[in-house]
């Protein structure tokens, strides 16, 4: 699948703005990890786009939450280890894959970022730095819903919380007019 076809896939099936420009940010900053494991950019970039293609539909059953993205990609041709990854960010396979592991971390990742630049007077990911998203980090009611263990996972990928901060905002940064931030 090129990313063209996995773009409009994705715009057909998730109309919420906010939901859409998420994907557009777990995209990026799967292909950013890509790129600094040696990895396949374009494969590390479809689980991105296409990992909550199924959101909209399944919000309200967790439990169907890649599943039903499974079954509207089954006609299409597409890397197994991309599906893969796109059901172990939701926890219903092992991650077992450098690419199964970032995309597990970088998920919640992206919007715990988006909330650190809404909270800066200027709203600019640009001005987002990692003292501040570490502060903000240990504040569990801050962004609560960004899972500080799912970030923390990155340890998995030879990370530091740290490094991988910077490498999310930095890779966020580059769409930053996509995302109005």
């Amino acid at each position: 699948m090129e990313r063209s076809e996995a773009l409009a896939l994705m715009q057909e099936h998730i109309k919420t703005v906010n939901l859409q420009k998420h994907v557009l940010s777990v995209e990026v900053v799967m292909r950013a990890l890509a790129r600094r494991f040696g990895e396949d950019e374009e494969v590390w970039g479809l689980a991105g786009l296409l990992h909550d293609l199924d959101f909209d539909y399944t919000k309200n059953e967790p439990e169907r939450h890649t599943v039903q993205t499974l079954e509207m990609l089954q006609d299409y041709d597409i890397a197994p280890e991309i599906l893969h990854a796109i059901q172990a960010h939701a926890g219903h396979v092992p991650r077992e894959s450098k690419m199964d592991k970032a995309i597990y971390c970088a998920d919640p990742t992206t919007g715990f970022i988006v909330a650190c630049a809404l909270m800066h007077p200027t709203k600019k990911i640009e001005n987002v730095n990692v003292p501040r998203m570490k502060k903000r980090f240990k504040d569990k009611h801050f962004a609560a819903g960004a899972s500080r263990e799912q970030m923390a996972s990155c340890s998995e990928l030879g990370l530091e919380l740290e490094d991988f901060l910077e490498l999310s905002q930095k890779a966020m940064q580059e769409i930053s007019g996509e995302l109005g931030l």
